[in-house]
């Protein structure tokens, strides 16, 4: 098990709009807060791809990615990730190269494999062409690494095309592969390359700790990582107090249930609205089956969820997501984990601080 001085945190954005609010707010907040983030001391500062959605911001992670480089200093800052599938392996390979040359040895880059968006604008992200057939995946991959690093295999149809920016890069982006399943988990221990499991969907957990031994288990030696290497993304709200966290938590909450149930809220509702909204009983399941791995509480109680799931998954390499309607919950919430793990002591709950004083 990692214990706490191991844990090394990250942050994965998914620029939330929140209902009344605009994009510009939601993407401004996000370079707002990869700063608050850097200062904090988190690693990484991931941005999400979605499309066709009132809820999230971050339709273009790579223009993203380019602003909150250029509004920090040191924080590593990546995609979490790039859909691969709607696009050509060079095009994302010369994308982040180009990053990279403007930000060396700060830029990540994230793969998923999932569409980020319904059928309907995955068609459109294609068109007039046709979607890509996931049996040719693998090989994107492959060929995207091939162009970033410039070592397509001899005899490779494309090994003429030179990668821009051109010239032996002074360093490359660090690419991982996302997911939420074993796919991903397989491919990546066959290509030699970092794997991270998304638990913060909520009920991926029950099964993550044995995608991401497999992945280990299975892991390839590669001119681009020598051992297995495992990221998680986790779901926390953190406040002073449990009935604060779950009151700030029950907007992100109820977004599962309103996009199972086809209704759209123009954002994500405050959370003054999300608890009186009525469900039936059906849908309080559903929302408490989505939501069963998230982490929400007060300073202990988080520690605590964290630290559970650095064990359940063998890793001190932790990502937080925090999605909720107002900002500064938000930020409050990153400070108050970084706060934790700053500190090498697990922090007592109120009871134990009495007893110590007795």
């Amino acid at each position: 098990m990692p214990s706490k001085s191991e844990i090394t945190l990250s942050v994965v954005d998914q620029s939330p709009t929140r209902k009344g609010g605009t994009p510009r707010e939601a993407l401004t907040e996000s370079v707002k807060l990869a700063q608050l983030a850097e200062e904090w001391g988190y690693k990484r500062y991931w941005v999400a791809e979605h499309h066709n959605t009132s809820s999230y911001s971050g339709a273009s992670p790579e223009i993203l990615i380019g602003q909150i480089a250029a509004n920090t200093s040191t924080i590593r800052v990546g995609s979490g990730g790039v859909m691969l599938s709607h696009y050509s392996a060079l095009k994302v390979a010369e994308q982040f190269r180009m990053l990279d040359t403007f930000y060396p040895g700060r830029i990540d880059l994230g793969i998923g494999r999932a569409p980020g968006s319904d059928r309907l604008t995955a068609a459109a992200l294609s068109y007039p062409r046709r979607t890509m057939d996931i049996q040719h995946f693998p090989q994107m991959v492959a060929d995207l690494m091939g162009f970033i690093h410039g070592t397509l295999p001899e005899g490779h149809q494309l090994g003429a095309i030179k990668t821009q920016p051109g010239g032996p890069p002074e360093t490359v982006p660090e690419v991982w592969l996302l997911g939420s399943s074993d796919y991903s988990a397989r491919l990546a221990s066959q290509l030699g390359l970092p794997f991270s499991f998304a638990d913060f969907f909520g009920n991926t957990a029950e099964y993550g700790p044995k995608v991401c031994e497999l992945y280990r288990q299975n892991f390839l030696p590669s001119e681009y990582l020598s051992e297995p290497k495992v990221g998680v993304g986790l779901q926390v709200v953190c406040a002073p107090t449990e009935e604060e966290a779950e009151f700030i938590g029950s907007s992100r909450a109820i977004a599962k249930v309103l996009r199972a149930m086809g209704l759209s809220t123009e954002g994500i509702i405050p959370p003054e609205e999300a608890v009186n909204w009525p469900l039936p009983d059906d849908a309080v399941a559903y929302q408490e089956e989505q939501t069963k791995s998230f982490i929400e509480g007060n300073p202990q109680q988080v520690e605590e969820g964290i630290m559970e799931a650095a064990e359940r998954y063998q890793t001190g390499e932790l990502a937080i997501v925090t999605n909720c309607y107002y900002f500064e919950h938000r930020t409050r919430s990153f400070e108050m984990v970084a706060d934790i793990f700053r500190n090498s002591e697990p922090i007592e709950s109120g009871i134990e601080q009495m007893a110590a004083s007795d």
